[in-house]
């Protein structure tokens, strides 16, 4: 099966301030949400390629449950009408706020037929949120995803390492914490600074220092080592890159156009690693891991490859095995 999302976005529709790291318009790539939502889903249903055979409508950009009532059913309503006649449309899913979750806000979007609700925690660090102007607090999160569990929707959780505050401790407590929650899947958003924001004016201003994209992917791989062990999804690994590109939107912090690959490498990296221990010195080891996942073992440019027989003094070749998963790393003597 192929799955296709069609992304609604709906840039800081509903959100109470702009915390300071935040410009969905130029993360988006668009400056306001569609006019006539039932017209944009239709065309983009008529456009799915055939070989999709799973789509999701999300709506993305703000807080979608901050709406009014009348102003989620003119997104939800075409959404559920062409889910209902579109048998490719397994789901629709929203991002949101975890102080905006209710009851009575999860009854309605029951009603609609959502099937999966985003929250933006970012961190489980009270400091760190209130250093951000995100206007929640970590027991906001917990309650939320209480609540969205229960009622059986499919929660994921946002995740922003590097926000201003954050240091070492509070990234490893917030990754513990939302390993706890246990939710059905994550996306990691290093912190990057975009123009247009109060985060930018505090960096210009020195009163903030991003991460680096060494460090951060660091911090990506370890959390997703754990995340994918309690069987939590992965859903993304840093921000889209074609629109922050094209617009130049970056002034600093952990932006790569490939970083999820980046964060891959690092796991295959520490894998090894462990794989390896004890290896005898001069020994030729060859090591298995998933079809299409030479690269990500290898590292760019082959720098696994070197930083693995550098430390252990061993040559190394590196092959697919159909049968491995991924991240699943076998070894041999050649």
């Amino acid at each position: 099966m192929r799955h296709a999302s069609i992304p609604v976005f709906v840039p800081h529709l509903a959100c109470p301030n702009d915390c300071v790291f935040c410009n969905q318009r130029r993360i988006a790539g668009t400056q306001r949400p569609p006019e006539d939502p039932s017209e944009f889903l239709r065309s983009a249903v008529q456009k799915l390629s055939d070989r999709f055979t799973e789509v999701d409508i999300a709506f993305f950009g703000g807080s979608f449950t901050g709406l009014s009532k009348p102003e989620m059913a003119a997104y939800l309503r075409p959404a559920a009408e062409l889910r209902r006649a579109d048998g490719r449309i397994t789901g629709i899913r929203l991002s949101t706020r975890p102080d905006y979750i209710t009851p009575d806000i999860l009854d309605f979007l029951l009603s609609y037929g959502v099937t999966a609700v985003e929250l933006g925690a970012q961190s489980m660090s009270d400091e760190v949120l209130a250093a951000s102007r995100r206007g929640h607090t970590a027991a906001d999160t917990v309650r939320a995803c209480e609540l969205i569990k229960a009622y059986g929707f499919e929660l994921v959780l946002q995740f922003m390492p590097g926000l201003p505050q954050d240091t070492p401790q509070s990234i490893d407590y917030t990754v513990r914490r939302i390993n706890e929650l246990r939710p059905d899947g994550v996306r990691i958003y290093p912190c990057v600074v975009i123009k247009d924001t109060a985060l930018c004016d505090m960096y210009l201003a020195g009163g903030f220092t991003p991460l680096g994209v060494d460090e951060a992917a660091d911090i990506c791989s370890r959390a997703c080592e754990l995340f994918m062990s309690s069987g939590i999804k992965i859903l993304r690994v840093g921000l889209h890159s074609s629109d922050l590109v094209r617009d130049d939107s970056v002034a600093a912090g952990p932006f790569h156009p490939a970083f999820g690959e980046l964060t891959a490498q690092r796991i295959y990296l520490r894998r090894a690693r462990r794989l390896l221990s004890g290896t005898r010195r001069g020994e030729h080891v060859k090591l298995l891991v998933a079809k299409g996942h030479t690269s990500k073992m290898c590292g760019q440019h082959g720098q696994n490859l070197r930083i693995l027989g550098a430390e252990f003094g061993i040559r190394l070749k590196v092959a697919e095995d159909p049968a491995l998963k991924e991240y699943q790393i076998e070894r041999t003597s050649i």
